[in-house]
């Protein structure tokens, strides 16, 4: 079993291998692991004293067990049990949705979100003087939301005082629409516009909704002339919302957009580690690094998948191996999830509207080859994780309004049109059957 307390039996074999009985039983009988949390472990001992020892004499040794342990820099906490009573106490209720475990220290930087991380810092430390709005973007389950919540987490650590709003894109819709339906509109318009910190995750499921755009609008205009700071999250940058009112676009790419990659493997084998050690999970580097190789797009399921493995120690008294890794795996998401190239793409495109490739990629202005263009560019945005202007460049470097509006011409299609949604169910059909 992985647990907290094999942990520490671990750490007490290296003292053991360093100590007389006598110094192990003086100092360490009554001494005992309570909490393992991000980078510390905590234990609890009788008196002042021996919490003293214990961290002068020996405290480099559990710090370097730990390290050695988990490969990665460890603290340590000795508490007495007057101590341990208000270290357990609960924190104060809190508006922002599980804050305590989005915090800035708990969140792993790599190059995919060094820039991101950076400004959100720089906004937690100056809100409402730099980057306003920050405006954080990128796949679904890469941080946005965690660094979002630790911009909140910093600012009220700093000064309790601070009223923060903190709404998700959908839930701005329903409440709104209650507060119609309850002629509620002023007390809802007072919840956001007075907030001197707005937070708004998922923004881009307002777009299409021109009523409730026109209210964003309104508690946007009214907080950031106020000087507060506004941070929002969305899947994708304002260019390439389709239904997005221009007044807004423009005032979300007024402040600091900044986009949120994929994690590369080290900082995915980080991320492991560190959701790992957060439960008590040892997990060897063979294991880390199968995970990490496994699931690559994702952070909430390489956290589902911790969570899965953490279940089978628990419940099953299972010891961690490659096979319980692979269950796990498994369970949560279908290894080897095809993501085609734009090449094949477009070959494909080619394939079924009788078009060549060049003539896709070209200038021609033919009906038929304009049509076998839109839809390699509509499907290349929708199967890929490519910008408008990577797109772009994929067709004789077409600039992203180009793009844009190809893209808005087939979803305007899909929907009305039985012979263009065909043609997109055949060709990502077709697709998916070539890798098969």
């Amino acid at each position: 079993m992985n647990s907290l307390q094999d942990i520490w039996q671990s750490v007490m074999e290296r003292l053991e291998g360093e100590l007389t009985p006598t110094a192990i039983n003086t100092w360490f009988s009554d001494c005992r692991p309570v909490e393992l949390e991000t980078r510390r472990i905590v234990l609890q001992t009788t008196s002042d004293f021996k919490r003293n020892i214990i961290l002068q004499r020996f405290g480099d040794t559990i710090r370097k067990a730990m390290s050695d342990l988990f490969s990665c820099d460890f603290d340590l906490l000795v508490l007495t049990a007057e101590e341990m009573e208000d270290y357990q106490k609960p924190a104060p209720d809190d508006d922002l949705p599980e804050a305590a475990a989005y915090t800035f220290d708990r969140f792993i930087v790599g190059q995919s979100n060094k820039f991101a991380h950076a400004a959100a810092i720089a906004v937690s430390e100056n809100p409402g003087k730099i980057y306003n709005p920050l405006f954080l973007y990128g796949n679904s389950g890469l941080g946005k939301t965690h660094l979002l919540l630790a911009i909140g987490q910093a600012i009220r650590e700093r000064d309790p005082s601070v009223k923060i709003g903190y709404v998700k894109g959908d839930e701005f819709t329903n409440q709104m629409v209650a507060s119609i339906r309850e002629g509620t509109q002023e007390e809802f318009r007072k919840r956001y516009r007075n907030v001197e910190l707005f937070l708004v995750d998922d923004i881009q499921f307002i777009a299409g909704k021109l009523g409730v755009q026109e209210e964003f609008f309104h508690t946007f205009n009214d907080i950031y002339e106020s000087g507060h700071q506004i941070v929002i999250t969305s899947d994708r940058p304002p260019l390439d919302m389709v239904k997005l009112e221009d007044r807004l676009r423009t005032r979300f790419e007024g402040g600091l957009m900044a986009d949120i990659q994929p994690p590369d493997l080290e900082t995915r084998m980080a991320i492991i580690r560190n959701k790992s050690l957060g439960v008590g999970l040892m997990l060897t580097d063979e294991i880390v690094e199968y995970i990490a190789t496994n699931i690559t797009a994702n952070i909430r399921q390489i956290e589902g998948v911790v969570h899965r493995l953490t279940a089978y120690r628990d419940m099953l008294d299972d010891t961690i191996t490659i096979s319980s890794v692979k269950r796990a795996i498994k369970d949560v998401i279908r290894i080897g999830v095809f993501i085609p190239t734009p090449e094949a793409i477009i070959a494909e495109t080619s394939r079924y509207y009788g078009i060549s490739e060049e003539d896709i990629r070209g200038q021609r202005r033919s009906k038929n080859t304009a049509m076998a263009r839109q839809v390699a560019m509509y499907l290349t945005r929708s199967l890929t994780n490519l910008s408008l202007v990577d797109i772009g460049e994929q067709f004789e470097n077409r600039n992203h309004s180009t793009v844009l509006s190809s893209i808005r011409k087939v979803e305007d299609l899909i929907k009305s049109d039985p012979d263009t949604a065909a043609a997109i169910r055949d060709i990502t059909s077709n697709l998916n059957a070539r890798n098969q």
